[in-house]
């Protein structure tokens, strides 16, 4: 019989069991910080009906979804968690309590051209909380100290949440009489750290901004100091635009409520260059960065918008978001040898069974794991040595052998596979447990 290439698809990710574990213990400390604060779970459909997942989807973003025709049925694969999130609480509405904080964590499908570091199929854990109408500006300052617990969790301490509001973009941009080349201005001054202030102000003047304005943007966004000296300077800057007062006032709230939740100062600042979200953000934004990789770029993102599910519901519903890429984080830190495991099985404990009859031996395992002690039993027909090796190389903690005279006496050995000791126990399966504990 002709054999098939076992292949895997570009784009996509396969762990070595090792890896898949320090994956999933990431994966669990993300949801376990969401719980923490309280917010609820969701799972929607991979699979949705075209028509709803591109209510709001145009331009790249269309093009990269995975569409099909099953039977009369067009499909879709969800391109993120965000658009799934307005279908749920549009329909759901009347079953919910606002504010309503919900967490998922799942996978998402973009057709995009593989790249290191870049996928078709990957983890994003999102959290968001709703408004029925309104949501305090309150909130969006609960978020960093989400993200500051998060990182922490990982093992980061050196991470910087950069923090900006919409509203004082598109207020400069309106106090200058720009608002129509607007967009095109944030595509440029979102690319200041890896072109640099000269580029930027060149790719300015050929969008045909004068001069004026191009000083302007440029001392704006290459604005110098601490949070609180920025927000001063931003006070009394010189621009008629209410919605710019807006942003500025929003900003200094979020900045002082952030402090609120206990984020230290060195690791947030305002950042007046951040600019995501061009069409989806309408306050608050956010990126987040380890200050010792750069090259990572942003690990966390996301801020707030007016109106979640406006494409499916009259109801206005504004809120906050963050999004954590998992896949693509957990792939950086991995390949910068940042995060390490040594652990390669899941079973806190092997059971060799050196016996016929394996009534005791499975019994043992039962009651063990009746107690929360992860135990395998080895059930091959091997040599002892062999079943060892397999414990060593596994990185199972501890071995112990059940055979004629340790069922006879009704005593055993437990063996430390790390320090090579064993201890000499009742074979009874609460002393094993309090035992390796």
């Amino acid at each position: 019989m002709e054999k098939t290439e076992p292949r895997t698809l570009t784009g996509t990710m396969e762990l070595l069991p090792r890896e898949q574990i320090l994956f999933n213990q990431m994966k669990q400390k993300i949801e376990n910080t969401y719980q923490k604060f309280g917010f609820l779970p969701l799972d929607t459909p991979i699979i949705e009906f075209s028509e709803v997942l591109l209510a709001k989807a145009g331009g790249e973003t269309e093009k990269q979804i995975y569409r099909f025709q099953k039977g009369d049925n067009d499909l879709s694969l969800r391109f993120d968690l965000t658009v799934p999130l307005s279908k749920y609480v549009a329909k759901n509405y009347g079953n919910l309590s606002f504010p309503f904080r919900r967490y998922q964590m799942g996978k998402v499908y973009r057709g995009e051209r593989p790249q290191k570091g870049r996928f078709r199929e990957f983890y994003q854990c999102d959290i968001d909380i709703l408004g029925d109408g309104e949501l305090g500006i309150i909130y969006d300052a609960e978020l960093p100290s989400i993200i500051n617990t998060i990182f922490r969790e990982l093992g980061f301490d050196q991470f910087t949440i950069r923090i900006n509001n919409r509203k004082i973009l598109n207020g400069l941009f309106e106090g200058l009489q720009q608002q129509e080349k607007a967009t095109s201005i944030l595509r440029i001054i979102d690319k200041i750290d890896k072109i640099g202030e000269k580029a930027v102000r060149e790719e300015l003047i050929n969008l045909e901004i004068n001069e004026i304005a191009v000083n302007k943007i440029m001392n704006f966004i290459t604005m110098e100091g601490t949070s609180d000296e920025k927000i001063q300077k931003l006070e009394n800057w010189e621009i008629e635009s209410q919605i710019f007062q807006e942003g500025v006032e929003e900003l200094k709230q979020v900045v002082k409520n952030i402090r609120l939740f206990g984020v230290m100062d060195s690791n947030f600042k305002v950042d007046l260059t951040i600019a995501r979200g061009l069409d989806y953000y309408t306050g608050t934004v956010y990126e987040t960065f380890l200050d010792e990789y750069p090259q990572i770029g942003s690990v966390c993102s996301g801020g707030r918008y007016e109106n979640l599910a406006e494409y499916y519901t009259d109801k206005k519903l504004p809120g906050v978001g963050v999004s954590i890429g998992l896949t693509r984080l957990f792939y950086q830190l991995n390949e910068l040898n940042l995060i390490k495991t040594t652990k390669k099985s899941i079973a806190e404990l092997l059971i060799i069974p050196m016996i016929e009859d394996l009534e005791e031996p499975i019994k043992l395992a039962t009651e063990l794991r009746n107690l929360g002690i992860k135990t395998e039993i080895y059930l091959n027909d091997k040599k002892l040595k062999a079943k060892f090796k397999y414990a060593d190389k596994l990185k199972i903690p501890y071995v112990i052998v059940i055979g004629e005279d340790e069922i006879k006496t009704q005593k055993m050995a437990i063996k430390n596979m790390e320090t090579g000791e064993e201890i000499r126990v009742d074979l009874e399966a609460k002393t094993i447990a309090n035992t390796i504990k």
